[in-house]
């Protein structure tokens, strides 16, 4: 087998230490952190005799019963231990003793549901209280987290005192299926994921201009006309759910209206307010097709087709999307201005009022609630409507002040690719004090936004209402390959945000614990790391992967959303290199940090040399990467960035003889040096060379 494990050597040390450092809290590979813990020497070890009891009124929901039982299996895997599902009833004579306090309403789950835990491990046992079946099920993950290679062989969980309950009740993650459609088992992959970091609430987009995904049997030329044979039966969306109750987590359905719905129009012309000629899209972008409003069948097959998603879809809450309305088919068709002109109906803010108001009473008639994006927050609508804010915190906390319930998406929008330390930055009770660097695209909130803060004018009983937020996951150029790469680990990040008190905001702690969170997350079938070599792996070719894991380790894809420029359709090969990176270079980042050590310190030291191994390692392998790149069509392309590595290496190991006086810069040679280095950092084949930042600082640092 070859050797395509590329960690830098810091991240190598970083590991190992990390391991061996018990009983610092700080070492924990915990995400979220929980509310409160200590820790002290000593532990449990982890054998063949491992087993559970579980007690108390909940003992027997369902869930609870299924977690245990997949705790041994889980267990198994991550220890490389065989064990055989063993509980006892004797909670004093089992290594890990559950207690589930009171039984759970026979309900589906719902917002608010009690999800507290405690677990202390001691004097040789682990044990887990909850006052509800879910605080088990949160419980679980964390002890799962807690296993570890001990100092001596095999496996243990340190002795801890952990009391642990959510910041937020609403902490999810949106799933776009509609532009690229996502297969069953990602989808559950997903879901494992999730219920690994604590999130509850996974909002399925299902329908969109590219895609409408579910099956209708009421309406069923949706999925004939609408879906391009790609849709999820009836039965698959029940199969989905069940998979999501065991793991505690509640499914909302979107359906996106009245705009985002040419898939439905290709389908049931008669209910737009177009020409009548309606398609799919396969390509990018948001069309102007828009539903009629003002007709009355619009509304009686909305009511016919809500009443059979509200039956499929058990959970309280139903996502009507009511974003993004072009209203240029509504201004111009003379039938909806007359309309609008004898109903009083000044504008089309007011015929979108009209029409949720009109959805919100199908909703409630069919026992839900509606949920919208912001736009949807306007004037003279009832306060049951639950607000979705992905334009920023002061419309979520508009929607608080005016006593809706509000939810934050703007600063979790994991396709924009920005890194794990400004999504972790971002708090829906605060403004965000900047944008990411070396960003391609600021985020909207953060160019426009208010100084940073915390929310004004909020009475305590506002601030309930702001319930949480969602991670967003949009498909234009994630695909079953690379969802998972796209979604972790920096979805721990989000999760940590809104599961853990507000003070824990660290991001160097945030960093070293979601290395070994990521590690962890792939005992789970989690494919972040392993679908990205493989690509790469298809990509070398008849040459070895090795040169060409190192190369991309540095490299990051443009952030924002200039990529979407490019042309391509729901059925575009993504098997480019930019496809098969991660959106955070690790390597860059711990080389950046190396720099900036070095840059504080003695410049004859450790720190140089370390700089200098990285450089010539570097250096190398652009060399050796280069005739992959010339030879094969699908690399050509990124030959620019192997020729900036060199530039960008020669740099480094310049200016780093310069600083230490080792030798003596030429005339001019700092001037033209930076520009050669922030030439090399410019964007090339949708990606970036990101040790470039850190080298302008050394070169920045040397004497003119």
């Amino acid at each position: 087998m070859r050797n395509r494990r590329t960690i830098p050597v810091l991240a190598t040390l970083l590991l190992s230490t990390t391991l061996r450092a018990q009983p610092d809290p700080a070492n924990l590979p915990l995400m979220p952190w929980p509310s409160n813990i200590t820790v002290q020497a000593g532990g449990v070890e982890i054998t063949q005799t491992f087993s559970i009891s579980v007690n108390g009124a909940g003992a027997t929901d369902p869930r609870v019963q299924y977690q245990v039982n997949r705790t041994f299996a889980r267990l198994s895997r991550q220890t490389g231990i065989p064990l055989q599902p063993r509980l006892v009833r004797d909670g004093a004579g089992a290594t890990l003793a559950i207690v589930v306090e009171s039984r759970d309403r026979k309900a589906p789950q719902k917002l608010g549901d009690n999800e507290r835990y405690s677990l202390v491990i001691a004097a040789g046992q682990a044990k887990l209280s909850a006052d509800a079946p879910l605080g088990a099920l949160r419980g679980i993950e964390t002890f799962l987290q807690l296993v570890q290679q001990s100092n001596s062989p095999g496996f243990s969980v340190p002795s801890v005192s952990i009391h642990d309950e959510p910041r937020f009740p609403w902490r999810g993650l949106s799933l776009d299926v509609s532009r690229h459609f996502i297969p069953v088992e990602n989808v559950k992959r997903t879901l494992d994921g999730m219920a690994a970091v604590k999130l509850n609430v996974l909002h399925w987009h299902l329908s969109d201009d590219q895609g409408f995904r579910v099956e209708s049997k009421k309406e069923p030329r949706l999925q004939q006309f609408g879906s391009d044979g790609m849709y999820y039966t009836q039965a698959d969306s029940r199969d989905v759910l069940a998979y999501a109750r065991n793991r505690g987590i509640r499914i909302v359905p979107e359906f996106d209206m009245p705009g985002h719905v040419t898939s439905w129009l290709a389908a049931y012309p008669k209910l737009g307010a177009g020409s009548g000629q309606y398609q799919i899209t396969r390509g990018n972008g948001i069309l102007a097709d828009l539903m009629d409003p003002t007709r009355e069948s619009t509304y009686k097959f909305l009511d016919t087709f809500i009443g059979e998603m509200t039956k499929l879809f058990p959970d309280e809450y139903f996502h009507l999307g009511g974003d993004e309305v072009n209203p240029k088919q509504w201004n111009t068709n003379p039938r909806i201005q007359e309309f609008m002109h004898k109903r009083g109906i000044a504008d089309a803010n007011a015929l979108q009022v009209y029409f949720n108001q009109r959805l919100l009473k199908i909703v409630t008639k069919h026992g839900k609630h509606m949920e919208g994006w912001d736009e949807v927050l306007q004037p003279d609508l009832p306060k049951s409507i639950v607000i979705q804010s992905w334009r920023g915190q002061e419309s979520l906390w508009q929607a608080a002040r005016e006593g809706y319930q509000g939810i934050l998406s703007a600063g979790y929008y994991l396709d924009l690719i920005y890194p794990a330390s400004y999504h972790y930055s971002i708090d829906p009770m605060k403004i965000p004090e900047k944008a990411p660097n070396r960003d391609e695209e600021e985020p909207a909130d953060a160019k426009k936004g208010p100084a940073p803060g915390t929310p004004a004018n909020l009475t305590p009983a506002q601030k309930k209402l702001v319930l949480g937020g969602e991670a967003a996951m949009w498909e234009e150029m994630a695909t079953p390959e690379n969802l998972d790469a796209k979604l972790w680990p920096r979805t721990a990040a989000i999760a940590e945000r809104l599961w853990s008190p507000e003070s824990i905001t660290d991001p160097v702690s945030m960093y070293r614990r979601l290395r070994l969170v990521n590690h962890w997350l792939e005992w789970l079938g989690l494919t972040q790391r392993s679908n990205l070599e493989l690509m790469r792996v298809r990509l070398a070719g008849a040459f070895p992967v090795a040169p060409l894991d190192v190369f991309a380790s540095v490299l990051e894809p443009v952030r924002g959303y200039s990529r979407h420029s490019e042309d391509y359709t729901i059925f575009s090969s993504f098997n480019r290199l930019v496809d098969s990176i991660s959106p955070e270079s690790d390597a860059a980042r711990e080389f950046r940090d190396a720099v900036d050590s070095y840059l504080a310190g003695p410049k004859n030291g450790p720190r140089g040399e370390t700089l200098r191994k990285y450089l010539a390692f570097w250096a190398s392998n652009a060399a050796a990467v280069r005739p992959m790149i010339e030879k094969n069509s699908l690399l050509n392309e990124d030959l620019p960035l192997a020729d900036d590595a060199a530039v960008l290496c020669k740099a480094g190991q310049q200016a780093l003889s310069y600083l230490d006086g080792t030798s003596k810069p030429e005339s001019g040679w700092k001037e033209q040096t930076l520009q050669a280095v922030l030439r090399a950092g410019q964007r090339q084949a949708n990606m970036r060379n990101l040790i470039a930042p850190a080298i302008q600082k050394l070169v920045q640092a040397t004497s003119d």
